[in-house]
């Protein structure tokens, strides 16, 4: 349904409303969708505090509470370091800050496009029992995975002193800091709407997310392959890798990975606007 214009409790023509009950159509199906995003990046706030209460949750009685994702992603590293070193002969000096910096980042990938399809039917009661954008719920999801990146940003840390490493780019990974927040929250909303409308998406995603592990330089590094490497920027997850990835590894991220990652951005967006806007008002409906 459209929402109303005007100050709360008109319809811009000063007689009192709760809901303009006109159905959308064309371009109001758009409109509304973005004024939810507007309104929901305006709450930022709430999307902070309901995020950061989801890990305080989750973690409540714990010892170690969310430490546990830093002492767990320590673990890996140390184990998995050693033996893919060896395995691809690697200079360990070189290899284990490229491995710790690797699964960090993916593990906020995974971890936001894991949750992308439960953001809606996870909020069910919220959704139902107060008219918030559906926006906040994206959000929400992209703050809670953000503050276990937080976290886990320990074990970077712990490496590159023990190795030795000075991240000379630092500042060239703060653009694609933003473009990762920008991204998240349209896979959020796109994996939320499919995953609301039909439920078997987790699963898909989960075992999806698997194979991209294993296809994408997290445990490998791209100069491994015998083949043109250009052929990575096909796998839309190399792209966002690198561009972060490399600067904090002390390199300038590669031309080609930028331009890849904003066509994949780009895309990502439209195809998120398109679902997002056609099928928004039918979300408290099928959560």
């Amino acid at each position: 349904m459209a929402e109303t214009g005007g100050s709360p409790g008109t319809n811009g023509s000063g007689a009192d409303c709760v809901l303009d009950l006109m159905p959308e159509s064309g371009i109001g199906y758009l409109t509304q969708a973005l004024a939810d995003i507007g309104r929901g990046l305006a709450m930022w706030r709430l999307g902070w505090a309901l995020g950061w209460v989801d890990i305080k949750l989750r973690y409540r009685g714990s010892l170690l509470g969310p430490l546990w994702l830093t002492f767990s992603t320590a673990v890996m590293v140390a184990a998995m370091g050693p033996i893919y070193g060896l395995l691809f002969h690697m200079d360990m000096r070189t290899y284990v800050p490229f491995l710790a910096v690797s699964l960090v980042l993916w593990g906020f990938v995974s971890g936001v496009a894991n949750d992308g399809p439960t953001i809606f039917t996870g909020a069910a009661g919220l959704i139902q029992a107060a008219r918030l954008p559906f926006t906040l719920h994206a959000l929400r999801a992209l703050v809670r995975n953000s503050l276990i990146l937080l976290h886990n940003v320990i074990v970077i840390a712990v490496v590159f002193a023990l190795c030795g490493v000075v991240p000379a780019h630092l500042g060239g990974a703060l653009p694609a800091v933003v473009l990762w927040g920008i991204d998240g929250l349209a896979l959020s909303l796109l994996l939320g709407v499919v995953g609301t409308r039909f439920r078997d998406i987790p699963p898909i995603v989960s075992s999806l997310m698997t194979i991209a592990f294993f296809v994408t330089p997290v445990l490998w590094e791209a100069r491994l392959v015998t083949v043109d490497p250009r052929f990575l920027l096909f796998n839309p997850f190399y792209a966002l890798l690198d561009i972060i990835r490399a600067p904090l590894l002390g390199a300038p991220a590669a031309l080609s990975s930028w331009v890849a990652a904003l066509a994949y951005s780009v895309l990502l967006w439209v195809g998120m606007l398109l679902l997002f806007a056609r099928l928004r008002s039918r979300l408290a409906y099928w959560v």
